[in-house]
This record gives structure tokens, sequence and C-alpha cells, in this order.
């Protein structure tokens, strides 16, 4: 029997066994691909060389390091990640780009606080929208009229524009480009690794929580990176237990015709009484139940980096909501923050051996900002 050929670009999680791959010439067209949810749009999607690749590894050419954060699962805090990673890069005086490529759930503009902000557009591409003079943002978000406008679109047309935010943004001189994903390993995510493979990517993030729910999902979202060769840089376990300043709590104490009274304030002196030296105290539990061992485990298993865990942590999600940096401030010190900050510490000792810090000055305007975009 003839040896089966090796797939011709990426291969959807969903496709039958001997797909040709999603950039042959086969696809869509061979025997394998009968009966699979793919074909029509593998049949209709250009065939050959994307001549446009050239074109955004020539826009792509400033940019230093790229860096996708991925996971299978929605609902993990993925764009939260991405965008305290921006905000984090940048403080360190780094020139960043946070590219957000979730289409139909756009996030990332109110996480940066740029809500109601409009791309412009110069002889050079489209402009980013600037946080600061050294991070700059490129959302649909953007584009469209009202918060609450749904964006329906079928997967060319959000190909297309994934493209055009690869292709036609000027980014200018970056140290990072940030890309945040949507969940899962379809169409986005095959598009952005096509659309980058003349690029030189750092490789993948992998963002997760816990539970096995959401442990099963993730590891196809790593056998999808290992399957494509993008490096997995390391797991990241978000929203991994409770960890807050027993001061913080409330104790709630219910009686049996149903009331509940609050002892918060007898607790307080009762712990003080019998520990008087309490300063710093911290109380943590579990939230989210990691039956199969968590991240960590997943991550050894599979052969990637753990990178670590992110508690869940109040200050952290009003960081989110507010379109702040979690990092900086009153909540600096929090558990949250020093979570993040360890393992941003980490993946820039993976990934800076080339960029400037200028011994933590800030090295200056983006050169797009200061050409009046």
């Amino acid at each position: 029997m003839a040896q089966q050929a090796e797939p011709t670009g990426p291969v959807p999680e969903n496709a039958p066994e001997h797909c040709p791959g999603t950039a042959s010439k086969a696809a869509g067209t061979a025997e394998a691909c009968a009966g699979c949810p793919n074909q029509a749009e593998c049949q209709s999607a250009p065939k050959g060389p994307d001549p446009d690749l050239a074109q955004i590894a020539d826009r792509l050419r400033g940019v230093k390091h790229k860096l996708l954060v991925l996971s299978g699962k929605g609902g993990v805090g993925k764009s939260t990640f991405s965008a305290q990673l921006a905000f984090a890069l940048a403080a360190k005086g780094l020139l960043v780009g946070l590219l957000d490529i979730d289409i139909c759930g756009p996030s990332i503009p109110k996480m940066l606080g740029l809500e109601g902000e409009e791309i412009h557009q110069s002889s050079s591409g489209w402009s980013p929208v600037f946080v600061e003079d050294n991070l700059g943002v490129m959302s649909i978000g953007f584009m469209l009229q009202g918060a609450d406008d749904p964006v329906i679109w079928r997967g060319p047309r959000k190909n297309g524009l994934i493209k055009q935010f690869l292709r036609d943004v000027d980014w200018g001189e970056l140290d990072y480009l940030v890309i945040d994903s949507p969940p899962g390993t379809s169409d986005e995510h095959i598009s952005v690794v096509q659309y980058l493979k003349t690029s030189h990517v750092d490789g993948a993030v992998i963002v997760t929580t816990p539970q096995e729910v959401s442990i099963i999902d993730v590891r196809k979202e790593i056998n999808f990176c290992k399957k494509v060769g993008m490096p997995v840089l390391g797991v990241v376990e978000n929203m991994s237990g409770l960890q807050q300043s027993l001061s913080s709590f409330r104790f709630l104490l219910p009686s049996p015709d149903g009331s509940v009274q609050d002892v918060s304030e007898h607790v307080l002196q009762a712990v003080q009484a019998s520990l008087p030296n309490n300063q710093g105290l911290i109380a943590t539990m579990d939230v989210f139940h990691p039956s199969g061992g968590g991240a960590e485990r997943m991550a050894t298993s599979m052969g990637v980096p753990f990178l670590g865990r992110v508690p869940l942590d109040p200050h952290l999600s009003r960081a989110a909501e507010r379109g702040e940096s979690a990092l900086e401030g009153s909540g600096a010190k929090s558990s949250s923050s020093i979570a993040l900050n360890g393992i941003i510490g980490s993946l820039l000792s993976r990934t800076s051996a080339d960029v400037t810090m200028s011994n933590g000055h800030h090295p200056g305007p983006h050169p797009a900002a200061v050409n009046g975009t």
C-alpha cells in the first residue's frame, strides 16, 4: 500500500484521516475530503502560494518578537492575560503592539481602556490605536458602530480581516507583538499560522483553568501547535484558586429562620486575639477542582513548559473592567499581580535576547505615534 503524503499546511481538528492539508492544491477536492465539514471552505479557498505572505513578512520585518496567546477553551481569561502582558511589556520601556484577532468577541478595546476609539488610515496603512506612546492596539472592536453590534461573519470574511490586520497595519518598529486569539483550533488559528509562516514567530502561550473540562480542550490546542510547527513557550493556569487577605472576606452566619448575620468583625477580632501577629495572613482555597492534576501535570505529560498559576483576584478583574494595568499602583502587590510578574519575567527570559530596555528608561515615542497617528 502506498504511503500517504504528509499534509500541506495545517489540518483542522475535525478533519478526516488522510486530509491533504488546507494549503494543498487538492484541499476540498481530494478523495479524503468527501464528507468533511470543511470541504466547501477548503474547495473555495485560493490554491498555491499566497502572494500576500511576502507583503505580511515585509510589514512585520520591524517586529522582533511575535507571541500568540491561545486557548482551546473560552472564558479562561486569555484576553485578560494578553492585555496584562502587553501592559507589563510596555511598562518595561519596550515597544509593544497588541493585535486582537478574536473577530466575533473583541474584548481587548475595553481591557485597554480604548472603547469608542476609531482606526485611522494613512498612506502607510492602518494606524494602531495607542494607549501610550509605546503601546499600540488593533481590533475589529474599533470598527463597530456600537459596542453591542454583533459580528456575524463566515470563516472566509474573518480570515480576510486577519490577513488585512497583518498586512496593512503600520506597527513600525516593535519589540513585541502580542496576538490575542479566539478559543478553539479552527479558522482563525489556521489562518494566522499560515499568514505568519514566512515571519518568525517565537511561539504560543497557552492559557487554561485548572478543571479538567478546560484541560481537555487545551490538550487539543497544544497538539494543534505541534502539528503546525508552532513552539509552545508555556502554559499558564489562570483562576488557580482564590488567595486574598483575611480582612477582605465577609463572614456570614445563617440562622434557622433563613436570615443571615454578618459576623465579620467578630471573626477578625477572634483571629487577632488568637494570632496577634497576623499581618499578611492570606486565606486560600480551590475554586475549580483540578481533578486531573491541573495545568502543571498536563504540561509535564505533554512535554511543554509550565509557566505558573494566577489566582482569582478581584483586583485583576477590576483592572480589566477599567482598562488598566493590574501590575501598577495600589494593586501591584496583590496575589495576581505577583503571579503575573513572575510569569511575564519567565517569558521575557525566553524571548528577550535582542530587545533593548534602556536600563528601564522609556525608549522614546513609537515612530507611528510621532507621525501623528
